[in-house]
């Protein structure tokens, strides 16, 4: 035979009743009937506690009690036969009569005893399982309401009574011998003490109630009916990507549920646990799903850990002073004091050199537990050799836990680097000498991005996700989400990535959406936003929104974004930009940003600052981290001015072909940028500088390839017609190299720490005569490479290149 028990939810509704009853129809077997435990209806327990401290204030109760009963009342009218109602009303009229007595002393008295308020709580259990039991009636044979106050005998410790096992387990044998024929419906949650008066459990008393049966029938197996669909890897409404396991051990299970996982309460498995009866989570909304079992011996996992458990608020207390080190039975002392006053620890770390002791205890009673200890120790706190006591409130606990972390190399560390990765300080850590549970405390603000990123680092067969706030709409911002669009499936399946563009910005307006806003729509989206572009402001909502794993994109090419690199980096926020400018200014700023970022445990990947999407800076940093010299490097970084001199050639005018690289979106939006030599100094000054040479904008010789009317303009309009009147200058340039069977190079290099930019004729014995198009070229002369350099071609400019090395970069961050 199996026990069920049903919780509030599955008995909180006209709907969930008749659910609750087609499972019994599956489970009602001739000769094998289970026994039916039930919690009060969904909100019941907490209405009765309401009303009984507003009796206790003083405060009317009237409409709460009106409340009660029509809910109880709209059920038994929706689900029983006309005939059949008036003696289910009549029955739980008389214990709403009861209640009101009892009510009506403690407002007449203004005083609620522990006594009275399990007998008022008891109501909720005794009048959903008369209901339940009056309603199965109609589709069961022999169906008999049970008051578990009669067979479950406990002590008077009202609020949380301790059961006689012995007593209790005999009284449910020999009850359930005389009416094994019949489906027994039991109250959960309540039981009763010698004297006849009514006690509880305390919390999760329904299971517990449940589990008590069970051991003592020797039940197949005990089925928790509830609203989720098993234990869940975390909580689900912190952690979307929570997910039900199939099995855990006794050991396990009880770690999660001490650590706030809420399905069931670690008393309720003991009885389970000393007969070894599987205990069966099950949703009673999706009652096909097969649920979590929770049973002695469980078969290998592949998983490194079963779940990651939580406590959303605590708060914590630190005591330290030299008079507690080598004091033998000064822990005793202080928990021996605490256990007195019923103050319940939670968790304890203590530091080796016996310094300190931090523990934390539930919000409530850390007013409490301060006093006792100033009172305790008030002599040790006079003399100075203790400090004066820290309490930290607003804390959380986060746990990992399972059997396979036992003698597992790198599980803390995992752990560690997911939570220091995101900016998420440990205040505390606990782990036993067992290995089953690791538990930090966390701020509890920053819980839900703790959960979410300790999930993703421990349960890699799911997909990771990446949260990015992108600045810039234009060709590459545009192009970079059609990019991420159509490979949102290849992200996933062969890497394990998901992104999720949570913010964007342009100048004009930004929109955030913390569950990703859709590729599809984002332009809608911005445009009906009524948020105004403002760059703090969108710094300030991302350290606000609080996500794990975010990344900052800077598709722009303006100076604002990166007066906010290091305020990202601080918010343990990586950084992914194809904005040169904050690469290319000053050396300490340059030098600030990388260790802001290592200091952080954070990345900050800017491969299109050089070569668009080609692997330039990959390749240096590769060379250079395998303990390779460079001895010198050549290239042609600008795309743009790459294809200006690959197509300024025959009868081709220079305005015409600068005006065409432009229109193809190969140049900065002012194309002096790129023929200044200005955005190519930029280039070769952070190659240099990442080559491991402290060097300044004003160290890199450039040679313009305009004259200076062209520079001097007031608008791009005007650089245009200057061009223009320049025409025959570049045809001079051209025709000359032509007659001595040469072409223009725009030539970049750095040679023993000097770096120069100036335009060439080169002929074809060059390797930088054969360029076309727009490609770049760039070739490592090294220790290793010294016959033959190491070059690296390809394209240099265009959206779609530089949105590629965005994408590259991006999915780099994902991979750390």
């Amino acid at each position: 035979m199996k026990i069920l028990k049903f919780g509030g939810t599955s008995v909180g509704s006209v709907s969930s009743i008749q659910t609750l009853l087609d499972i019994l129809k599956n489970e009602d077997k001739p000769g094998s009937r289970p026994v039916v435990v039930l919690s009060a209806m969904g909100g019941v327990t907490n209405l009765l506690v309401s009303m009984a401290e507003d009796a206790a204030n003083g405060k009317e109760f009237t409409a709460q009690l009106a409340e009660l009963e029509k809910r109880h009342f709209d059920a038994v009218k929706a689900l029983l036969s006309v005939q059949n109602q008036n003696p289910a009303y009549t029955r739980l009229k008389i214990h709403f009569n009861q209640l009101e007595e009892l009510l009506q002393g403690v407002l007449t008295l203004r005083e609620l005893t522990p006594k009275t308020r399990d007998q008022i709580l008891s109501f909720g259990e005794r009048c959903s399982s008369i209901m339940v039991s009056k309603i199965a009636a109609q589709h069961f044979k022999d169906v008999l309401f049970v008051d578990a106050s009669d067979l479950i005998k406990t002590d008077s410790s009202f609020g949380n009574a301790k059961v006689n096992s012995e007593l209790t387990d005999l009284l449910i044998k020999t009850f359930y011998q005389e009416n094994s024929d019949k489906l027994l419906i039991v109250t959960g949650f309540i039981a009763g003490n010698d004297a006849g008066q009514t006690t509880t459990l305390g919390r999760g008393g329904s299971d517990y109630t449940a589990a008590i049966f069970g051991a003592a029938l020797n039940a197949e197996e005990i089925q928790i009916w509830t609203d989720v669909n098993g234990m869940m890897t975390a909580d689900p409404r912190m952690v979307q990507k929570a997910f039900p396991l199939e099995e855990l051990t006794y050991t396990e299970a009880m770690e999660l549920s001490y650590f706030g996982a809420k399905v069931i309460y670690p008393p309720t498995m003991i009885p389970a646990f000393l007969k070894k009866i599987p205990i069966v989570i099950k949703n009673t909304f999706e009652p096909a799903f097969a649920g979590t079992v929770i049973r002695h011996d469980c078969k290998a996992s592949n998983l490194p850990i079963k779940g990651i458990s939580s406590i959303n608020n605590i708060s914590i207390l630190n005591l330290e002073g030299s008079g507690m080190v080598g004091k033998s039975g000064f822990s005793g002392r202080l928990f021996s004091l605490l256990a007195r006053e019923q103050i319940n620890i939670i968790l304890i770390t203590q530091s080796s050199s016996e310094h300190s002791i931090t523990f934390a205890v539930q919000p409530n009673e850390v007013d409490k537990a301060k006093l006792l200890i100033e009172q305790e120790f008030e002599l040790e706190l006079l003399a100075n050799k203790l400090e004066p006591l820290v309490v930290e409130k607003d804390q959380a606990i986060l746990a990992v836990v399972g059997e396979n972390m036992k003698q597992t190399p790198g599980m803390s560390g995992k752990l560690f680097h997911a939570l220091g990765r995101n900016g998420v300080n440990v205040r505390a850590i606990a782990q036993g000498s067992s290995e089953y549970n690791i538990s930090v405390i966390i701020s509890a603000h920053d819980l839900a991005k703790a959960l979410n990123a300790v999930h993703d680092a421990f349960f890699i067969e799911l997909t990771k996700t990446l949260h990015a706030f992108c600045l810039g709409t234009g060709n590459i911002g545009k192009t970079l989400f059609n990019q991420l669009n159509a490979h949102t499936d290849f992200l996933q399946k062969n890497n394990g990535i998901q992104v999720k563009i949570v913010g964007i910005s342009n100048t004009r307006k930004m929109v955030f959406n913390s569950d990703g806003l859709s590729l599809d729509t984002w332009q809608d989206d911005l445009q009906a936003s009524d948020h105004k572009a403002d760059l703090a402001g969108f710094v300030a909502k991302m350290k606000e929104l609080n996500l794990p794993n975010c990344v900052f994109i800077d598709n722009t090419a303006s100076p604002a974004p990166i007066a906010f690199y290091e305020h990202v980096f601080k918010a343990n926020v990586s950084v992914v930009t194809c904005n040169k400018i904050g690469n290319s200014a000053s050396f300490a700023q340059y030098k600030t940003f990388r260790d802001t970022a290592r200091k952080h445990g954070v990345d900050f990947f800017y491969e299109t600052n050089v070569g668009a999407g080609l692997p330039i800076i990959r390749t240096l940093k590769d060379l250079m981290s395998s303990g390779d010299r460079i001895q010198r490097i050549e290239a042609i970084l600008s795309g743009t001015i790459s294809f200006i001199f690959n197509h300024f050639k025959g009868d081709a005018n220079f305005h015409d072909v600068v005006k065409e690289a432009q229109e193809k979106g190969y140049t900065e939006p002012d194309p002096r940028d790129d023929l200044s030599g200005k955005d190519f100094m930029r280039k070769i000054l952070i190659l240099a500088r990442d080559a491991g040479h402290e060097m300044e904008e004003a160290d890199v010789q450039i040679e313009s390839v305009l004259p200076k009317a062209c520079l001097e303009a007031q608008t791009v309009e005007d650089f245009y017609a200057a061009l223009k009147a320049e025409d025959a200058f570049f045809t001079n340039l051209k025709e000359q190299a032509a007659k001595d069977k040469k072409v223009l190079r725009y030539i970049g290099k750095l040679e023993n720490g000097k770096a120069s930019i100036t335009l060439q004729s080169v002929d074809e014995n060059h390797p930088f005569y054969m360029l076309s198009g727009s490609d770049n070229i760039i070739s490592f002369t090294t220790d290793r490479y010294k016959e033959r350099p190491l070059v690296v071609k390809g394209p240099g400019a265009g959206a779609e290149v530089t949105a590629a090395g965005v994408f590259a970069d991006l999915i780099n961050v994902g991979a750390n």
